[in-house]
């Protein structure tokens, strides 16, 4: 009996970080008029000639590979290790590094989904990949293993988390749509505390941002514990969408809040997020996969299954549905 007490003990943090018992009811916490749409998605119009490379921020703002970076302090959570470096212009950094298991890294994967969801209209932080760097320590000056380089900019003001269950998108069409790209990527991140709020502001002006980031568990398996990330052979067999029941589409994820697409995706959500991903042309989809630090083969095999699970939603979609519906 005591060695049962004793695992279910040691067992319980597990569960309480990722068994959702306690699911809150999902609906809108606004009315549509008290929040603007703009907070969480605007209509890219022209999403064929953004710079999926360098992403919405540019090359100003880009970790420069020759820089010399300076420790802050080492990062205290998460499953990859990584640290909080500043660079010579004393910009500050938060750099997520590959494990040191030898498991597929999650920071080249939240670089290739960042480029993405920019693309499709959803704001995104600063983020780039640098394969490696020079880092000056208390051990002396050295060159670490790369990864994901999020700036800490200035501009943006970390305020909170915000729930995929409860905010003041629910139902609406971009909403369902940011769920629809995640399922094309088999994301199993959608983890509130995954979720930042931010202020930005743009001179006196400050709005809010509803912004998806550390999503780095996708392109590869979706599931509950330890989902395969960053594996072509294991996104190529995933399925994305297994058919639709009584008006709704069924999804083929295995990741924890499956409240989020059970009954609730209809075609036309899919049709929307499809419609803003189709305008993407070969060479940007592959500036995205290199901006993650993709060699060309592996890139190849990842964005053939995306383009496939695109061309998968817009027939689920149909011929009639349009983006102009009811956002």
């Amino acid at each position: 009996m005591g060695l049962r007490i004793s695992s279910v003990l040691l067992l319980s943090p597990l569960f309480a970080a990722y068994m959702p018992f306690c699911t809150p009811q999902i609906r809108p916490t606004m009315q549509p008029w008290e929040a603007p749409l703009a907070s969480l998605w605007s209509l890219p119009r022209d999403a064929a000639a953004r710079d999926l490379f360098n992403g919405p921020w540019g090359t100003a703002r880009a970790p420069r590979k020759d820089d010399v970076y300076t420790l802050v302090e080492h990062k205290h959570h998460g499953v990859n290790p990584g640290m909080t470096v500043r660079d010579a212009k004393g910009r500050k950094w938060s750099v997520k590094q590959a494990p040191t298991d030898g498991q597929p890294a999650e920071g080249p994967i939240e670089v290739v989904l960042s480029r993405v969801l920019s693309a499709a209209g959803y704001h995104q932080p600063p983020v780039y990949f640098l394969p490696s760097f020079t880092l000056r320590d208390d051990w002396g000056t050295h060159v670490e293993r790369g990864g994901r380089f999020r700036l800490h900019d200035k501009s943006l003001t970390e305020v909170g988390e915000w729930s995929w269950q409860q905010n003041p998108f629910v139902g609406m069409r971009p909403y369902q749509g940011l769920l629809v790209i995640l399922a094309i990527f088999n994301s199993s991140d959608l983890k509130n505390s995954n979720n930042t709020l931010y202020e930005h502001r743009t001179g006196d002006f400050i709005e809010r941002w509803y912004v998806v980031r550390d999503i780095g568990t996708a392109l590869g398996e979706s599931g509950r514990v330890s989902p395969v990330r960053g594996d072509p052979a294991r996104f190529e067999r995933y399925r994305f969408i297994l058919d639709v029941s009584n008006g709704f589409v069924r999804f083929d994820y295995h990741g924890f809040h499956q409240e989020l697409f059970r009954d609730r995706i209809t075609p036309g959500d899919v049709g929307f997020a499809c419609e803003m991903l189709a305008p993407l042309t070969d060479a940007q989809w592959g500036d995205a996969f290199r901006a993650g630090g993709y060699d060309a083969r592996t890139a190849d095999r990842f964005i053939r299954q995306v383009k496939t699970n695109i061309a998968l939603g817009a027939r689920i979609a149909g011929p009639d549905w349009t983006a102009g519906s009811s956002w």
